[in-house]
């Protein structure tokens, strides 16, 4: 499985962005997949993720403004973040696995990981 992640950008604190995180192999419907973010000098952290059946979790800090989606026939995984904060500012990664979690936001169970797309809001 490879992973391909996009639609990072800079942002005014409010403001929105989806970003989408483009999958290869036959197996992505029924994947767990996730996003995980990084912020300069702090560790990678949970942000969301959904699992085979279209169960959801968030992260108490995203809860909310965030929304985790994903289309089985595009192969595709996205995120729409709306009412940003300075705070989101981060690398966001795509990340997936063919194991069928029923909420996975732990970073090693994942397989799979996109390259990241940079995420800036601007105060």
């Amino acid at each position: 499985v490879q992973l391909q992640a996009s639609g990072g950008g800079l942002v005014q604190t409010g403001g929105s962005l989806r970003l989408s995180c483009a999958a290869s192999g036959r197996t992505f419907s029924r994947s767990t997949l996730g996003w995980f973010r990084q912020a300069p000098g702090r560790e990678r952290e949970f942000v969301a993720t959904i699992n085979w059946s279209d169960m959801t979790a968030y992260a108490d800090s995203v809860k909310g403004r965030f929304t985790i989606s994903r289309d089985n026939g595009k192969n595709t995984l996205y995120l729409q973040m709306n009412s940003l904060k300075p705070e989101d500012t981060a690398v966001y990664y795509c990340a997936a696995d063919e194991t069928r979690w029923t909420a996975a936001k732990k970073a090693d169970q994942y397989r799979y990981w996109g390259q990241g797309t940079l995420v800036t809001v601007s105060s």
